[in-house]
């Protein structure tokens, strides 16, 4: 089959290495995708969030499936589009992706559905939420209600902060009309747990379960970022805790948006807190996580393809999803200074015949040679059968890429190592 690829990150690169394995899959075209995907993928310089541009171009090519990977096309109703042309897709419609377009929306859903979550208070006066946080308990949590890169979310551990960070976000536009209502929310404390998974909107398939690290310096330290490694699975999430979830969490987000006339269809990403009063969602993404894809579809056995394909006509139930009994390690490899300001156009040179894959994520080409385009430029994975072999195979890869002012953190899975040794 004929299939597209919306989207043009690491997230991107890893789930078109893994379609690109299907015996069903004859062609695969990304939009716009990046320059490091060329031996498995034709890019197509059309933007993510152009939907006229994308269904367009599925139409005049006879697209017979599409993967919309990225959080705005999905929240901007780019599924729903394909599919008034005819057009299978993986990913949720419109009406479906609003559980990460409005946190707002999240939010009030888990309420009503008693799914456990922070307590919060929701605001569209800044005047109202400046006054709340006079008396509202510190450390507390600011989130921007819409889509914001990932960064709209800011832990405040003083006042002084949450009222700056209320100010930023709805006086001063920081996330434009993402901002324009904002969550308060009690600060959870605990290990964090992401746990992508597989849904038709009646099943619900979790994948093996993930570690983020968000700081983009070692020890936990410097600004948030989109992610600066991962590692699989999550030795914090036991079996007992996976069954917990299973049955306060996961079944009960599926259901609730299908009471409400928005079946879920795709992948549903759960943000976890695993709090000494149990697990609660921190937040939900409507697509794959990035960088957890990196470490969780390398451990995915069988067909990507037809799992897909299983979310959207409803068979996940009669589809055998299994995962490898092993490990897997992403260090991601960023531009100095990201996630503020950095250079590009640095001459990337990656190596070959590794024992682990480079899913790229910001690169083009400068003639014949590829450069970088990105703060975020790629993720080094490494799967093992323990996680120190994982982490030291894909540590052992990273100084063989090569980029002018590239900086990576050197304690990826140091957490999940020491969990795993009880300390």
């Amino acid at each position: 089959m004929k299939i597209m690829v919306v989207g043009s990150g690491g997230r991107e690169h890893a789930i078109i290495k893994k379609l690109s394995k299907s015996p069903k899959v004859t062609k695969i075209y990304a939009l716009p995708g990046n320059a490091a995907m060329k031996n498995e993928a034709e890019c197509v310089n059309i933007g993510a969030k152009d939907i006229e541009g994308i269904v367009n171009f599925a139409v005049e090519n006879k697209i017979e499936y599409a993967v919309v990977a990225p959080d705005d096309p999905l929240v901007l109703g780019a599924v729903d589009a394909l599919n008034e042309k005819g057009i299978d897709c993986f990913g949720p419609r419109k009406n479906a992706a609003i559980i990460e377009g409005s946190k707002v929306f999240s939010k009030n859903l888990m309420k009503k559905y008693n799914i456990p979550t922070a307590e919060y208070e929701v605001f569209e006066d800044a005047n109202e939420a400046l006054k709340y946080l006079d008396t509202a308990p510190i450390p507390t949590v600011i989130k921007a209600d819409g889509l914001a890169l990932g960064k709209g979310v800011i832990i405040a551990f003083t006042r002084e902060e949450a009222k700056a960070a209320v100010n930023s976000i709805m006086n001063e536009g920081q996330f434009g009309e993402s901002g324009n209502k904002i969550v308060i929310e009690e600060f959870l404390e605990g290990p964090e747990v992401s746990v992508l998974s597989f849904t038709d909107g009646n099943t619900v398939i979790p994948m093996v379960s993930s570690m983020d690290h968000k700081r983009a310096l070692d020890d936990d330290k410097g600004l948030n970022t989109g992610g600066m490694g991962t590692i699989a699975p999550n030795p914090y999430y036991t079996e007992d805790i996976a069954a917990e979830c299973m049955e306060k969490i996961f079944l009960p987000t599926i259901n609730a948006m299908k009471n409400e006339g928005r079946e879920f269809r795709g992948c549903l990403y759960f943000g976890l807190m695993l709090t000494k009063n149990g697990p609660k969602v921190i937040e939900y993404n409507c697509r794959f996580g990035d960088p957890e894809t990196q470490v969780v579809l390398p451990l995915l056995e069988g067909d990507l393809f037809e799992i897909m394909r299983a979310t959207t006509f409803g068979t996940l139930n009669e589809t055998e999803v299994k995962f490898k009994d092993e490990c897997a390690a992403c260090v991601v490899m960023a531009s100095k200074g990201y996630p503020e300001k950095y250079e590009t156009g640095k001459e990337l040179i990656l190596p070959k015949d590794i024992d682990g894959e480079i899913y790229v994520a910001g690169a083009k080409n400068d003639g014949d040679k590829l450069v970088t385009a990105g703060g975020r430029v790629l993720g080094v994975v490494s799967t093992a059968k323990t996680l120190k072999e994982a982490l030291d195979k894909a540590y052992s890869i990273v100084p063989s890429v090569k980029f002018e002012n590239a900086f990576y953190r050197h304690d990826i899975g140091k957490r999940a190592l020491m969990a795993k040794e009880g300390k």
